[in-house]
């Protein structure tokens, strides 16, 4: 364990690792865009820049761990980690790449309910059998992501169905996306009650190694750092595209999604490889609940506001589809109370076959 004080902060090697690479990729994504190194290396600095900025929230969230609580700082870590993601969506409505934007909002639910924590249950599985799930916490989040993406996707089954709302998409969506903020606001004292988890994994704590200032500094800095870098990736998004033959649903659905939960993708891993099962669970989870809570009903909203490209929650049938089934799986492995390597393999599978069936747009 290492303690800090609070004028003088300690860094361990990956802590320079993020700080230094992070610090690098901006000023190279920087270059490339203005430079105009083509059209493949502009987006590749820019994706790289998104991740480790999206790792830099995530350290910064944890040194702030325990002044706030473990409740309070799952919430914020969840917020400020979708940032660059945010920014991203933005300034791709702000280009008109609506489609883009629909299925990286679906592809971050399907990346954490299918990749990720299939990745966790693969790693924890092999390392340590089967992990337990049996977390009232969790099985709380499951069913609220339940609820979450039924109200919206239910927009698009009026758009399918033909009924008389169908021909309001653009109030209906912002009905509901106003609907499912204030489902995340009635949601907010339980997850901020200090000290309460709701997990019945032994958490192994270090004390804090940065100054709250520091901490908040940098939280404040990676976010200023990734508006500029979301510019730029989107900037670099359409011509990369084009360059690989990459179709808009296929870059939504998967690379940005991917490189937008960057802190999710490795926390709930790492989680899982320490037997935390329950922990990582209500991690990975998490993340997509805040996506069908927060993310996806804000950008309808904002995109309104700012005059960009009118996002609505009507999404094409195959996301749907897809979303609605990951949904469902994560739901069934909660009830079952267990995770195993096997599970989790199966959970990678799916999401290849969802990728690779959009591949095609």
């Amino acid at each position: 364990m290492s303690t800090a004080t609070a004028t003088s902060p300690t860094f361990i090697r990956s802590d320079y690792v993020v700080l230094g690479g992070g610090a690098l990729a901006v000023v190279l994504a920087g270059i490339a865009h203005y430079a105009g190194w083509g059209e493949v290396m502009p987006f590749v600095l820019s994706a790289l820049a998104v991740t480790l900025l999206a790792s830099l929230v995530g350290r910064s969230v944890e040194q702030l761990g325990d002044r706030f609580g473990p409740g309070a700082t799952g919430v914020l870590q969840s917020a400020l980690g979708n940032l660059p993601e945010l920014f991203i969506a933005l300034f791709a409505l702000k280009a008109g790449l609506i489609e883009v934007v629909q299925a990286a909002l679906i592809g971050s639910i399907l990346a954490n309910l299918l990749l990720v924590m299939g990745l966790a249950f693969v790693v924890g599985g092999l390392k340590h059998g089967h992990q337990k799930l049996d977390s009232q916490r969790a099985r709380t989040i499951a069913t609220l992501m339940l609820v979450s993406v039924v109200a919206l996707v239910l927009p698009s089954l009026a758009s399918y169905v033909h009924t008389p709302a169908a021909a309001h998409e653009k109030a209906l969506s912002m009905i509901v996306s106003v609907a499912l903020l204030v489902l995340f606001v009635l949601s907010l004292p339980a997850s901020l009650r200090k000290g309460s988890t709701g997990l019945s994994d032994e958490m192994v704590h270090e004390a804090p190694r940065w100054p709250i200032a520091l901490a908040v500094g940098l939280l404040s800095v990676a976010a200023i750092a990734a508006a500029f870098v979301s510019d730029w990736f989107v900037s670099a998004l359409e011509p990369a595209m084009a360059s690989f033959g990459i179709s808009d649903a296929f870059a939504g659905l998967v690379i940005v999604a991917i490189a937008g939960n960057a802190i999710e993708n490795v926390v709930g891993v790492q989680l899982a490889a320490r037997n935390q099962s329950e922990y990582a669970f209500s991690v990975v989870i998490n993340s997509p609940l805040q996506i069908a809570l927060v993310l996806a009903p804000l950008l309808v909203i904002l995109s309104q506001v700012f005059g960009f490209a009118a996002l609505t929650l009507v999404f094409p049938p195959m996301l749907v589809v897809a979303v609605f089934l990951a949904v469902l799986i994560a739901v069934v492995i909660t009830v079952d109370g267990e995770s195993n390597w096997l599970e989790g393999a199966a959970l990678i599978g799916v999401y290849v076959v969802v990728a690779a069936s959009f591949w095609w747009g």
